[in-house]
């Protein structure tokens, strides 16, 4: 059997929070939706017993490249780089789980391409972290949990085709797809703020900062269930708007439509980490020509966003 048939290709979908960010840390429920973009990683076997891993941006640009022995991750050897000791890291981790995927004797080519840009913070580690499970054969739940930590409901995208209902339950990871068209698709809009926000940062700012949590995920539970069963645009936002001043009120921080856009005529919601990434918009009209006005070039309607293959 020739190297090119034993290559193999894994992909994820990349991810958005549209409800309870934050929150779902503590077991509120969120609605997640997976992205058309995503990211794919290809394996091959070479000779030799060390790893060529080459990383493609959405442009074909390489983002990262980097070549080091199979010895590395078996020993969890750091070096000098961030981005490969965090790479040699979770692979580390994948090993532990399933030892016998990385033999003597034996090393890879892999590659990983992004099909959206990697600033936009949809999902880069993610994808990459359920990619790698599927090659290894593991659960990618419990490899992000040893590697970077979080609620897991990226991991569900990446997982899932379609809209989804997302909590933890004692810690433990729990999906339900759902059917999830809104009729007014056609009126949001995912608005690119130009910055990325750290993730693993502002978590920790929400631990330091939250207080009565029960009566809070009680909210945030009802207002997602809200979310999915609005049937039209005007309740949809005023959905939106309330849970933009609960978080608000949770963070400290203004809601991101008083701080940026005052003047938007129509509903602005923050999804992930406040301040950073992408913000949802809703409006009678297209917002696009507002958006660039302020600075915001990157604008994309809900249907070209928003991963729903039921097939």
């Amino acid at each position: 059997m020739t190297q090119a048939a034993l290559k193999k290709t894994f992909y994820s979908n990349g991810k958005l929070l549209i409800t309870a960010e934050y929150t779902v840390l503590d077991g509120a429920t969120a609605l997640a939706l997976p992205t058309i973009g995503g990211q794919t990683l290809e394996v091959e076997p070479t000779t030799g017993n060390t790893i060529h891993w080459k990383s493609f941006d959405a442009d074909g640009s390489i983002w990262f490249e980097a070549e080091f022995p199979v010895a590395a991750i078996i020993g969890n050897t750091q070096n000098s780089d961030e981005t490969t000791n965090k790479l040699i890291e979770i692979l580390h981790e994948a090993w532990l789980t399933k030892p016998d995927i990385l033999k003597t004797g034996l090393g890879y080519r892999v590659e990983t391409k992004l099909t959206f840009p990697k600033h936009w913070g949809l999902g880069t580690s993610s994808t990459l972290i359920n990619n790698i499970a599927q090659w290894f054969e593991i659960d990618a739940f419990a490899l992000q949990s040893k590697t970077f930590g979080s609620s897991g409901y990226d991991i569900a995208c990446a997982k899932n085709n379609t809209p989804i209902l997302y909590h933890l339950d004692r810690g433990k990871p729990v999906t339900e797809k759902i059917d999830f068209e809104p009729p007014f698709a056609d009126n949001i809009y995912f608005v690119y703020l130009n910055r990325k926000q750290n993730s693993r940062q502002a978590i920790a700012g929400y631990r330091e900062r939250r207080n009565s949590i029960a009566s809070i995920i009680t909210k945030i539970d009802v207002l997602t269930q809200q979310t999915v069963l609005a049937e039209s645009l005007e309740a949809f936002s005023a959905i939106l708007k309330e849970h933009e001043m609960i978080m608000s009120d949770v963070l400290g921080i203004p809601t991101m439509k008083s701080l940026v856009f005052p003047d938007f005529n129509g509903t602005i919601k923050s999804l992930g980490a406040w301040g950073g990434d992408f913000v949802m918009a809703t409006a009678v009209e297209d917002p696009t020509d507002y958006f660039k006005s302020k600075g915001f070039e990157t604008v994309i309607r809900y249907r070209d966003m928003i991963l729903n293959r039921k097939a």
